[in-house]
């Protein structure tokens, strides 16, 4: 096969994809370079499970560490479990590529994005839904239409999309932008408290771009001569079915369905459900898939309907209604800080735990290593959903709630220079009808405050949704579980009364235009207004002092070349000071020091024998000493922490002495005066200077 490749340039910068170089045993493959970043992204499909009621798609997005030059660190010595970045760049690419499949499709289909070039400069993750798209397209799989990811934000006021790592990370923004060439799929990232229209602009800006890679696509398809590839959804179901489903349900799908209490409502839709399948197993034998989605669809457009039409939610909630929230603090008594946040049927319970630098975020990532001193762990345990199941590594879903929570909080939290902890945020979801990642940035914020971490103000969020049909809009605020899974879109906005930090979208209709976007985007802040109300109720501000039970961390600084003098022959000196105060020291190598204790008055003091261990002698100073040895000629004095100097016999009285053993024991605490210090390094010391002569 001949080696194909089209390129487009974006802001300034040149993307290339290639196919027919690598992987042509796949159903489709290509690649895509940005500077010497290349991804490979394959896609393969297998055969339709039988009687599966979804669509089997699969998204890998490994890192190989060869791309950068690396051998992994792990024991055996080869990449192993996805990483989270890895995690979160597989579920950017799905999101947008999964709606685009043909409504009934189910054969099972993989695609795999392999980084394999990597250089310092350009992320890959953005450009694996490109690459993916555009496997699929030249692939013999059913695909609508090609789809396009761009990575956006604001330097010095001015938009640049597809950003360098550092560009991005100076931003005011980063916000990755995924759609076709007439709608936004989706929409993932963190700001510092941007406004909404300039959320809106920085979209807009990015489609304008995504518009162009979309159309490199359709011209490359063209030059290679790739027919579309025509899918014919299996038959459907009869409609005697849906009219027989209808029949027995009557009114009572209805009135179960805007049921405000979720157990109620799932039990008595359950039991109807049966009932209906017990009711027509004689009619339509070996068809309950179709009975059961003709139940489905019915439950679908009645909710869907009632709402466009009366307005009216589950629950007889109206469409900007929020649920009721409650929060509670301290719940815990031994955590440094945490609340408890319910908001109707969801509720978190949120902790913040305070450590040192050894609590720190080891992050080995493909294009650098670094330490996080702030992270957040999101746990959806399956009894929060009155469910059995599996616990152990967290899933994907549970990654992708935790980084959305985590960035919303992280534009808020104090520096390092100015608040020396590592913070750790840990959300368990206690209980789940919505949103919980929403719950989860509410409790994270209210637990910092009650932590006393002088976090900058409190944040808050909300999952907006909406139900369409045709002109017909209704968008919603506070969205439940079933209207997420029966609407058309899952827009989910954090922030303060400034502005917002964490945004995420998935949409599952072809578009959304920027007048709807604005109007989401306002309601969702009016709901932050009113859930931030509640929460400064409980708590307004950070409290003043921490928990009793956090440790006491005092930072101090030392020049680099006196690191060796607290480190010690051996770590001898460190440890003694580590064990005496049950303390832990660490020292960064330009001589920044963190002493964490338990209590305030051991870090101080380890703090106190640091400057001790490196202060420098001063001619003319008095210090107050220890006799550490006598000998013939005089006695060495530890004036300073490992820091002697020699008190000749002649500097003891002002009188002859002729044994010096008259005069010091061994042990003696004596105060004594710097009176030269030589070249060598020796320190003299005087114990007559102190003394008038008159006491001689």
């Amino acid at each position: 096969m001949t080696v194909h490749s089209k390129s487009v340039t974006v802001d300034g910068t040149e993307i290339t994809l290639e196919t027919g170089r690598i992987a042509k045993q796949a159903n489709g493959s290509a690649t895509i370079r940005i500077g010497d970043t290349i991804l490979l992204s394959t896609a393969c499909n297998g055969t339709a499970r039988e009687g599966i009621d979804f669509f089997p798609l699969t998204v890998e997005f490994i890192e190989q560490s060869y791309a950068a030059g690396k051998i992994p660190g792990s024991f055996f010595k080869r990449e192993g479990r996805p990483s989270t970045h890895e995690i979160l760049s597989a579920r950017v690419v799905d999101r947008p590529i999964r709606p685009l499949f043909p409504k009934g499709y189910k054969e099972e289909v993989q695609i795999v994005n392999t980084v394999i070039s990597a250089d310092e400069v350009h992320p890959a993750d953005v450009n694996a839904v490109t690459a993916a798209s555009f496997a699929l397209c030249i692939s013999d799989l059913p695909f609508n239409e090609p789809v396009a990811a761009v990575r956006v934000t604001r330097l010095d006021g001015k938009l640049k999309a597809m950003p360098t790592r550092e560009e991005a990370e100076k931003g005011d923004f980063n916000i990755i932008i995924a759609g076709t060439a007439d709608s936004i799929m989706m929409v993932e990232g963190g700001s510092y408290e941007v406004t909404e229209d300039e959320i809106v602009d920085s979209i807009m800006y990015a489609h304008d771009h995504i518009k162009s890679i979309c159309q490199m696509q359709k011209e490359f398809l063209a030059q290679l001569n790739v027919s579309e590839v025509h899918f014919e959804a299996p038959e459907g179901r009869s409609s005697d079915i849906d009219a027989a489903v209808k029949e027995i349900v009557g009114t009572r799908l209805h009135e179960y369905s805007f049921l405000s209490d979720k157990e109620e409502r799932y039990e008595k839709l359950a039991d109807l459900q049966k009932e209906v399948l017990e009711g027509l197993e004689e009619k339509f034998p070996e068809q309950e898939s179709d009975i059961k989605a003709a139940f489905h669809d019915l439950e679908a457009e009645d909710m869907r309907t009632t709402i466009l039409k009366e307005g009216k939610r589950i629950g007889g909630r109206g469409l900007d209604d929020i649920r009721k929230i409650t929060c509670e603090l301290d719940f815990l008594p031994r955590a440094h800080g945490s609340a408890i946040f319910t908001r109707g049927e969801t509720q978190a319970l949120v902790t913040t735990t305070l450590g040192n630098k050894r609590d720190e975020m080891i992050v080995d990532n493909l294009q650098e290593d670094f330490r996080k001193t702030y992270y957040l762990h999101y746990n959806f345990p399956p009894y929060c959903v009155g469910e059995t199941g599996r616990l152990g590594i967290p899933k994907r879903r549970e990654i992708g709630h935790g980084h959305l929570a985590e960035n919303a909080l992280s534009p808020v939290l104090p520096p390092e220079q100015v608040f020396p902890y590592t913070v750790r945020i840990v959300s368990d979801i206690t209980e789940s009808n919505g949103s919980s990642s929403m719950a989860s940035i509410c409790g994270g914020s209210l637990s910092l405050m009650a932590a006393g971490v002088p976090i900058k103000c409190p944040i808050a969020g909300i999952a907006m949704g909406l139900i369409s049909d045709g002109d017909d809009l209704a968008i919603l605020t506070d969205i439940l579980g079933t209207e997420d899974h029966l609407g058309d879109m899952d827009f989910k906005v954090a922030g303060s009364r400034e502005g917002i930090t964490a945004i995420q979208m998935d949409i599952k209709i072809d578009g959304i235009t920027p007048e709807l976007m604005k109007t989401a985007l306002g309601k969702a802040r009016t709901a932050r207004m009113k859930i931030l109300d509640i929460m400064e109720e409980s708590i307004a501000e950070p409290r003043t002092q921490l928990s009793n039970f956090a440790p006491a961390i005092v930072t101090t600084k030392v020049n680099e070349k006196d690191i060796g003098i607290i480190i010690g022959p051996g770590g001898k000196t460190i440890k003694e000071m580590q064990e005496e105060h049950s303390a832990d020291i660490n020292i960064a190598d330009d001589g920044t020091i963190t002493i964490a204790a338990q209590n305030r008055s051991d870090a101080e003091a380890v703090n106190a024998l640091i400057e001790k261990l490196t202060e420098k002698p001063e001619v003319n100073k008095v210090y107050e000493a220890t006799v550490k040895k006598i000998v013939d000629f005089g006695a060495f004095c530890e004036y300073l922490p490992k820091q002697e100097g020699l008190l000749h016999i002649s500097e003891i009285d002002h009188t002859r002495v002729e044994d010096v053993n008259a005069y010091l024991k061994e042990g003696d605490t004596i105060n004594v005066k710097i009176i030269g210090l030589e070249r060598n390094g020796k320190v003299r010391l005087s114990l007559k200077a102190l003394k008038p002569k008159s006491e001689a």
